[in-house]
């Protein structure tokens, strides 16, 4: 009976062990936005899914790579400047972002063109200007269709359904904001067009701010 109860005690112990905080944010590891709590002790933790690296270019013809976003708390979305349904309500709420954290350089907004080939760089620098957007804080980013609606589809998750929409050549128009740790890593999804996301949103980056084992 000993034996047992020390057995008991041990697997118990063991699972303590790698059980996370769950009052910080859960990890986003797959299309169906299942929330997933991993301690960093957890052999779990250094297979959790990560954005991969990426080149495009944003509104002022400076390229931006996974390197601007190294070490820092970022937003991303997907648009396009033509847009007159969803997209104008997600700039919109997305200025509530920029506005709370304009003085940390440690918080990004990434908003990715889906019709790269009628947003150009000019197209995209007038587009910021009339929305108030900041340069380096907010980047609107154009650049090969494909590649664009890959790390979409297949790495942000941000396809129409939740689940795997991934044949890649499908129209792409979604209201998902997705929020990034330090390690490029999905902690939250949000609606983009209420701006009542937009305040949860911004009290997870509060979160983010303050957590242990992101590097």
């Amino acid at each position: 009976m000993v034996k047992y109860t020390f057995l008991f005690l041990f697997i118990l112990s063991f699972g303590c062990k790698y059980k996370a905080d769950q009052s910080s944010l859960p990890f986003i590891n797959k299309p169906d936005f299942t929330p997933e709590w991993i301690n960093s002790a957890s052999p779990e933790y250094d297979t959790i899914h990560q954005i991969p690296s990426f080149s495009f270019t944003d509104q002022d013809g400076q390229t931006i790579t996974e390197k601007t976003v190294k070490g820092k708390i970022y937003v991303a979305n997907f648009m396009f400047t033509r847009c007159a349904s969803i997209c104008p309500k997600m700039a919109s709420n997305l200025l509530m972002v920029q506005e709370k954290f304009k003085n940390d350089d440690k918080i990004l907004i990434l908003s990715h063109s889906v019709t790269p080939d009628m947003d150009s760089v000019a197209v995209l620098k007038k587009y910021a200007t009339t929305h108030g957007i900041i340069s380096r804080k907010w980047y609107l980013l154009t650049g090969k269709q494909e590649d664009i609606y890959r790390i979409a589809k297949k790495e942000y998750f941000a396809g129409n359904i939740i689940g795997y929409y991934q044949k890649g050549s499908e129209f792409l128009h979604t209201e998902n904001v997705i929020l990034l740790d330090k390690k490029r890593r999905i902690r939250g999804i949000y609606n983009g067009t209420l701006s009542i996301e937009m305040k949860r949103l911004i009290e997870d980056i509060e979160t983010l701010t303050s957590e242990k084992n992101q590097f």
